[in-house]
């Protein structure tokens, strides 16, 4: 049989959906400078939908370096990995900055986030060793605990008990096979906007032996007093011995790095598959990362002005009533309660009607008969913004609940297919 055959039949939980959804509701097309008001189909919209935090994207200092990195050195320099020809001392600097940042000896500058987190756990965990790890970890931890060839384990939510029970397995089985034990969680859960309860694992580290790993993806540059992430947050950066953070979420760029003890990162340089074997970060983006490490560190402000915005919307919609769930992060869901349909006949109107532009998620990603509008503050938007899309919510709210998007088929749109 022709292995693209099942294609045909079965494309995928969301993709089963493509032929009515696509260039609207998914793969939609922002254009415009990055910026909270953008276009959508020709119409300016109020963007919510943007991991901008810091509003770094477009900052004028950081397309000045940007741009007079790119002409400096054009997007190909270096050519090779880093183990090969790859390496510079302009990499090095970013990960002695990015190290001292976050408080670690050292820092290993990624690629990517999704591939590095892959290849993080492939490179540190063996077959005789154990993985425990959060159920509502990101996508690329789950990839990288999959690809795993050994034991794993899952704890409920941020649940102490559960985790203390999984420890206690993984104790016993990684002893039994002369491996160790590795905990996986993250700083800021992307979908829910919780935290990870870094304070409370690392306490566990006094009753059982293990390493904990923190992807900090959506924590690095918004919390913590200066901006460190998560660990910083809760004072616990001595007890995360591997810390991940993204450039694509504060930073507003393109990489990763991992940080931790010199010891452990000479290991991870010679054996990350995924940079061993990739070509280095280009040198433009090293230079515009360290511009952007610059003002996070020099430019409280900025991370003032998110948590103004933050604030305003969160309290705002709390008061509205809305229910945001356990978010104590920049992330904001907002949960209601509708099925695809209006889901779809919801998000259509916000963007024809209110032109609010933010993201839904809807089954499978969550059980059915609920919805949840997913919100990302920045500190680019104003208080303007933060009024007028509390008051659109409170109208859209009240159309949901009177049957105003199940009534009627409002969401008529062309695909783009």
């Amino acid at each position: 049989m022709d292995i693209f055959a099942k294609f045909k039949k079965a494309q995928g939980n969301i993709g089963q959906h493509m032929n009515q959804i696509h260039g609207y509701f998914a793969f939609p097309k922002l254009e415009g400078e990055i910026h909270p008001h953008m276009k959508f189909r020709g119409k300016e919209m109020l963007t919510w939908s943007l991991n901008n935090y810091l509003g770094l994207a477009n900052h004028p200092e950081v397309r000045k370096a940007d741009a007079e990195a790119a002409a400096r050195w054009g997007l190909a320099y270096p050519m090779g990995a880093r183990m090969m020809s790859g390496q510079t001392t302009t990499h090095e600097q970013l990960e002695r900055e990015l190290a001292e940042f976050v408080g670690k000896e050292d820092a290993f500058l990624l690629n990517f986030g999704y591939q590095g987190m892959v290849s993080i756990i492939d490179a540190v965990c063996g077959r005789n060793d154990v993985i425990v790890y959060d159920s509502e970890s990101h996508a690329c931890i789950l990839d990288g605990v999959r690809l795993h060839m050994g034991k794993r384990y899952v704890y409920t939510h941020n649940n102490m008990e559960s985790l203390r029970k999984q420890l206690e397995r993984a104790t016993l089985l990684a002893e039994k096979q002369g491996g160790g034990v590795l905990v996986i969680t993250e700083g800021v859960f992307g979908m829910s906007g919780d935290l990870g309860k870094l304070d409370e694992i690392a306490k566990l580290k006094d009753e059982f032996e293990f390493r904990l790993l923190v992807d900090d993806a959506h924590g690095f540059g918004a919390m913590g007093p200066t901006g460190a992430g998560v660990p910083e947050f809760f004072g616990v950066q001595d007890k995360v011995d591997l810390h991940f953070g993204t450039f694509a979420k504060a930073m507003a760029g393109i990489g990763a790095f991992v940080a931790c003890s010199s010891e452990i990162c000479y290991y991870l340089r010679y054996n990350m598959r995924s940079q061993t074997f990739a070509k280095s970060l280009p040198m433009a983006m090293v230079e515009g990362s360290l511009k952007r490490l610059e003002l996070i560190r020099t430019q409280p402000q900025l991370r003032e002005q998110l948590w103004t915005i933050v604030n305003a919307l969160q309290n705002g919609l709390k008061e509205a009533g809305f229910d945001l769930g356990r978010t104590n992060s920049p992330v904001t869901p907002v949960y209601l309660k509708g099925g695809t349909e209006e889901a779809t006949n919801l998000v259509y109107d916000l963007r024809e009607n209110y032109r609010i532009f933010c993201s839904i998620v809807v089954y499978p990603v969550i059980p059915k008969g609920e919805l949840i509008i997913r919100i990302i503050p920045t500190a680019m938007h104003t208080l303007e913004d933060v009024n007028y899309t509390l008051k659109a919510f409170k109208e859209v709210r009240q159309k949901l609940e009177t049957g105003g998007y199940s009534k009627t088929e409002m969401a008529k749109v062309e695909v783009d297919m």
